[in-house]
This record gives structure tokens, C-alpha cells and sequence, in this order.
């Protein structure tokens, strides 16, 4: 019983807790739009509201959140383990500004790189099942006998029977590659917008709900349209199956064919999409995120005050 307020004293438990709140706001939010996205990404043809129409006359509304347990159940200690990486190496990459200063520009551009080439061994597995999922059409899988997948553990069990732990880390290489400069450019936007749309809040943290939503939007759809072509063809590559013959042999192979079947406008298919999704998604991270340690900070400031009254 002593364990949860002794965790939530310290700044660790507290950006835990946090990103918790920030993680599953952001999945809820915007798992539509991203299932939308993966669509575009794997076929070869129609714009996003035809895909949607024919999503939601074919399989249902509920197809739209197919998938999301894997991320949602993932999500808290995801999104702790990053805004806690972020927050230990934005000051490890510039040593040289006070502890009681915001780190400088470069620490964060650096220390968010650093933190999407971490994340990355946590986030592939997820994708990649729930890729599996979002691509899955039940129609088609009934109709050519092929194996359906009522959710996440089933997928997981499948892919390690088949390809073993390997398996579970299939597009390792080109998520490093898209997550660690995103989350750079992701975490520079996001400082920078919210100290311009509301100067010295960096160092005194009193930014409204406003500069949260719109820093937090814009750093996102900074960091997507920056990493796009890299998502697309992550999608492509996790989207294969052992039960099918493997269409691509690596990334840049990948990149030939995707290219050489459609044109280079494949490498920025479904970006729309994308887009609307980040700005929303990340709006609501970065708001529940900041909004939620607020209240814990001041949740723990009230307890040592009323500590201090008693002794």
C-alpha cells in the first residue's frame, strides 16, 4: 500500500503516471485515422474516403479500432519510458545548462533522436501486429481459407510459431531509421512552438491548454511529414506474411519496386491522412501528458504541505 505514494512522490512515477494518460489519449483519439492510414499505404489505389466507405459497408465501424489492444495495452509504459529517456538525455547531450534552466535546443533535437532509436525495440513488435490486424479483411480470409486473427495475442502467438523472436522484430532496421530522426525534429518542434506561442513557459511551465494542443499538433505533423516515406515503406514491409510469398527482400528493395510500380507520389500516400491524425493525436498527448503532471505535482505539493501542518 505504501508503494503508490512513494512512486508518485518521485519525478519518475510522476512522468510515468503521465505519459500513461498521454499514450492512451493519443491511441483513442486518433486509431481511425491511423487505420485509415495503413490502408492507403498497403493498396495501390483510392483516396481515403473511399477506402473509408468501403471499410465501413464491408466490414463494419468497428474495423476501424481493429488492432488498437496492442498499442493501447502497450501504451503506458511506451510513452513513460519516452518522455523519461527524453527527459534523462535531453541534459546528458548538453551537460552545460543549469539543472534549474529548460534544456537548450540542441539537447532536445539530440536527446530525441536518442530516445526514437530506444523506442524503436519497443515499438516494432507492436506495429508490426497491429499492421497485421488493421490489413486483415475478414471476407477475404474466410473466402480463401486463410487464418483469421481475433486480436493481438493471436497474431503475436502465429508470427513466433512460425519466425520465432525475429519474427516479432521484422522491420527493426527501418523503424530505427524513421523514429529516431522524427522524434529529434518531433521534440525540437514541440519546444519551440510552445516557447513562441507563449514566451518563458519552458522554464515556468504555464502554458495554457491552447499552446499545448497547438505545439503538440504541429510537432507531430512536423515529425510525420518529415518521416513519411520511411512509414510508408515500414507499413509495406511489416505488412508481409510467411502464409504469403514475400513480395519485398528489404528496405531498399522495397523502395525499387514501390517506386517502380507507382511512381515516387507511393512514398507520400495517404500523408492527408497522416497529417490530420498527428495534429490531433499529439495534441492530445502533449495536453494530457502536461495536464496530468500538473496535477500530480500539485497533488504532491498539497500532501507536503499538509505533512508539514501536521509536524
Amino acid at each position: 500500500m505504501e508503494f503508490w505514494p512513494e512512486f508518485l512522490a518521485s519525478s519518475w512515477g510522476r512522468e510515468f503516471v503521465a505519459g500513461g494518460f498521454g499514450g492512451t489519449a493519443g491511441v483513442i483519439s486518433g486509431y481511425p485515422l491511423d487505420t485509415l492510414r495503413i490502408r492507403q499505404q498497403h493498396l495501390g489505389s483510392g483516396s481515403a474516403v473511399s477506402i473509408l466507405r468501403k471499410i465501413i459497408h464491408d466490414e463494419g465501424p468497428a474495423a476501424l479500432y481493429r488492432g488498437m489492444g496492442a498499442p493501447l495495452a502497450s501504451v503506458t509504459f511506451q510513452n513513460a519510458m519516452v518522455f523519461q529517456i527524453y527527459a534523462i538525455l535531453s541534459r546528458a547531450f548538453d551537460s552545460s545548462v543549469s539543472p534549474k534552466d529548460p534544456p537548450s535546443y540542441k539537447g532536445v533535437a539530440l536527446g530525441g533522436v536518442g530516445t526514437g532509436a530506444v523506442q524503436s525495440l519497443i515499438l516494432t513488435p507492436v506495429e508490426l501486429i497491429k499492421i497485421q490486424l488493421q490489413l486483415q479483411d475478414r471476407k477475404h480470409a474466410q473466402t480463401h481459407q486463410q487464418q483469421h486473427h481475433r486480436g493481438p495475442v493471436s497474431v503475436a502467438k502465429s508470427i513466433y510459431k512460425r519466425e520465432g523472436l525475429k519474427g516479432m522484430y521484422r522491420g527493426l532496421g527501418i523503424t530505427v531509421l524513421r523514429d529516431a530522426p522524427a522524434h529529434g525534429v518531433y521534440f525540437w518542434s514541440y519546444e519551440y512552438m510552445r516557447e513562441k506561442l507563449h514566451p518563458g513557459c519552458r522554464k515556468n511551465g504555464h502554458e495554457s491548454l491552447r499552446t499545448m494542443l497547438i505545439a503538440g499538433g504541429l510537432a507531430g505533423v512536423a515529425s510525420w511529414v518529415f518521416c513519411y516515406p520511411l512509414d510508408v515503406l515500414k507499413t509495406r514491409l511489416q505488412a508481409q506474411s510467411q502464409l504469403s510469398p514475400t513480395k519485398y527482400n528489404g528496405i531498399v528493395d522495397c523502395f525499387c519496386k514501390s517506386v517502380q510500380a507507382d511512381g515516387y507520389g507511393v512514398l507520400w500516400r495517404g500523408l492527408g491522412t497522416a497529417v490530420a491524425r498527428a495534429f490531433m493525436v499529439n495534441g492530445a498527448i502533449f495536453s494530457a501528458y502536461e495536464t496530468a503532471l500538473r496535477c500530480l505535482s500539485n497533488s504532491k505539493d498539497h500532501t507536503n504541505s499538509q505533512t508539514e501542518n501536521a509536524t
